[in-house]
């Protein structure tokens, strides 16, 4: 799989394209569609992977593995990290609901700056 093709299916997993993907590192809406064909540059695969959550090796296909933990006390893993407080996790008496777990996941990356 080349860099453009785990890059286009991991933002399909994230919920987003490839143009967003491109604005929110400050390139053009396009750009990422010319790595098809053209090796991107270093800086832009690494602020396409901060964006994305995954690590560069993850979109070199240098591993499988997606995260590289650069804490090792803090988990990158949502499921790992609610499966550590219990059976559920609830907010005002009910239980979050998966969409408002990622929802609280993505809102913790911005708070910690992942």
């Amino acid at each position: 799989m080349t860099v453009f093709e785990r890059i286009k299916e991991i933002s399909k997993k994230r919920g987003t394209n490839l143009k967003t993907i491109a604005r929110q590192v400050g390139l053009s809406e396009n750009a990422i569609y010319s790595w098809k064909n053209k090796t991107p540059r270093a800086d832009n695969v690494q602020a396409v992977a901060d964006v994305l959550g995954v690590s560069v090796d993850y979109l070199l296909g240098n591993t499988d593995d997606m995260h590289v933990n650069k804490d090792k006390d803090m988990p990158v893993d949502l499921e790992e990290t609610l499966s550590k407080l219990g059976p559920s996790v609830s907010f005002g008496g009910k239980e979050l609901t998966d969409d408002q777990k990622l929802k609280l996941y993505e809102m913790a990356k911005l708070m910690f700056g992942d």
